[in-house]
């Protein structure tokens, strides 16, 4: 809002001047109060939606434990207990300003460490909370990978350069407004006329935290007891179906924090006077990602019923999240049908994954290397293909005749941008991360011991079980060793009862 006193003056008539002062600077005030408002409404939108987020650690702990053997529950809830914790202090004092310290190159942030000069006019305390969640996330994620064999120091090791170093890294090249792959650069020059689009993270996020993974637990190598000597698999199974569900709809619940939350901003209006605003684009992201983990869902269902006979709720379970994980790039830029062709396809992506990691003799407890890295890279392709460029434009500015998605008739230059961001992604992920696996294995500080292992890191490392528990192997084990003393005559020539030995 804008008033002028000399405008006004000379419509008031006498003592125009001071009526007119009166009048702009009551305006004025309005002007500001709405001002106010809009910040405040923003921020705690952006603050709920970091809230939602966090809460997925939460999810991510139950999924662990019931996907692990119980013998190793107290292990796994740690690691993402301290995935928060570190990554809290690493963000912070690195992570944050690695990401979005700008103004700075195309490489990496270079101001905000330890959140000096916060706030600012596009950066506040609100936005760093949600950004430091999105970050654990991905630690999560590789923690899964190596879940039920990794030494305690390597979780602090590789969670602290995740969430401090490479993933920063990752998140200034394509959301920074100075990253060199970023839509949202400010002086045009984009990538491919469009940049990389990955509204909440399929690249940024999963891929990262799944190709970790791949590289962690490839370089540790299997679970003793995962593939016999002729090198056939063998099921490993977690210990609670409850708690793999328990811990899926907490991250179904948090996801509506992730997606949603990732517009940052609520109260934006696209067309003035209508009901055409943020707020809608808001509730068509939360209704694709809910269309694509229910596809992805039913799809895993019944391809997992054609191959092995079975209705498997945990199988069902990664299938939801595989569909999260793919429609997370391009969730807010589709329409609510085409969420459906990609949840259907990611469904197909992990079951083929998973397929290809048991022939290749790999072994990771939550499928989370096969779940994010494969489906959250299906996911920038299908941003590639299904972008509606009107939605393009609301959220990224409006460039007109820019490249949008392939079959929606844009052409084949925002494919070429997502492509370049799979392999940016993969390449660096596995030169950091490959590496510093690497390097923990060498100075035998990776992977624990067989004893160990055999034993359950609960016992061996942690002072105790998390609950009283028989998992199935050990169950087995304790049916076959059971006898039954031989019925003998008592002295009144009755058969006793049997005594289990």
């Amino acid at each position: 809002m804008s008033c002028s006193a000399t405008d006004l003056a000379v419509l008031l008539g006498p003592n125009a001047t001071e009526a007119a002062n009166y009048i702009c600077g009551q305006l004025g005030d309005v002007n500001n109060k709405f001002i106010d408002a809009a910040f405040a409404i923003d921020n705690t939108y952006l603050l709920f939606s970091a809230y939602l987020v966090f809460s997925m650690q939460l999810g991510f702990a139950m999924l662990c434990a019931g996907s692990v053997r119980a013998k190793n529950t107290m292990n796994i809830m740690l690691t993402n207990v301290l995935d928060a914790a570190a990554g809290g202090l690493f963000y912070y004092l690195f992570g944050y300003a690695f990401a979005f310290g700008s103004p700075s190159n195309g490489f990496i942030g270079k101001h905000y460490f330890g959140l000096k000069d916060i706030p600012t006019a596009s950066a506040d305390y609100s936005n760093f909370l949600y950004q430091w969640a999105f970050a654990i996330a991905a630690a999560g994620i590789t923690s899964g990978s190596i879940a039920e064999r990794t030494q305690f120091v390597a979780y602090l090791i590789y969670s602290s350069f995740l969430t401090g170093f490479v993933y920063p890294v990752v998140s200034h090249w394509f959301w920074s407004v100075d990253g060199w792959a970023s839509p949202f650069r400010t002086d045009g020059d984009l990538l491919f006329r469009t940049g990389a689009i990955d509204f909440a993270g399929s690249g940024v996020v999963h891929m990262v935290g799944g190709i970790a993974g791949l590289w962690g637990a490839f370089i540790e190598g299997p679970r003793l007891g995962r593939f016999d000597n002729g090198g056939r698999a063998i099921a490993l199974r977690g210990h609670s179906a409850s708690l793999v569900v328990l811990g899926t709809f907490l991250l179904w619940f948090g996801w509506y924090g992730f997606n949603p939350g990732s517009f940052n901003k609520i109260l934006v209006t696209y067309e003035t006077g209508t009901y055409n605003g943020q707020w809608s684009a808001v509730g068509r992201t939360a209704v694709t990602t809910t269309l694509a983990g229910c596809t992805a869902a039913l799809t895993t269902l019944f391809g997992k019923r054609l191959l092995s006979g079975h209705w498997n709720v945990t199988d069902v379970c990664n299938g939801l999240l595989g569909g999260f994980a793919a429609i997370t790039g391009g969730c807010s830029v589709v329409e609510p049908w085409a969420a459906i062709i990609c949840g259907f396809v990611a469904a197909l992506v992990l079951l083929g994954c998973n397929k290809l990691a048991e022939k290749l003799k790999y072994d990771d407890p939550l499928e989370a290397a096969q779940l994010h890295g494969g489906c959250g890279a299906w996911g920038l392709i299908f941003t590639a293909l299904f972008a509606q460029e009107k939605y393009l434009n609301q959220i990224y500015g409006n460039r007109p005749g820019r490249p949008h998605g392939l079959f929606m008739g844009g052409g084949g230059k925002l494919l070429g941008a997502q492509l370049i961001q799979i392999i940016v992604i993969t390449g660096w992920v596995s030169a950091t991360m490959g590496t510093l696996f690497f390097i923990l294995k060498k100075m035998k500080l990776l992977r624990i011991s067989a004893e160990d292992e055999m034993a359950g890191m609960d016992m061996t490392r942690h002072g105790g079980f998390a609950y009283m528990y028989f998992d199935d192997d050990e169950s087995h084990k304790a049916i076959q060793l059971r006898r039954v003393e031989p019925r003998s005559p008592s002295p009144s020539g009755a058969n006793t009862t049997p005594t289990p030995v």
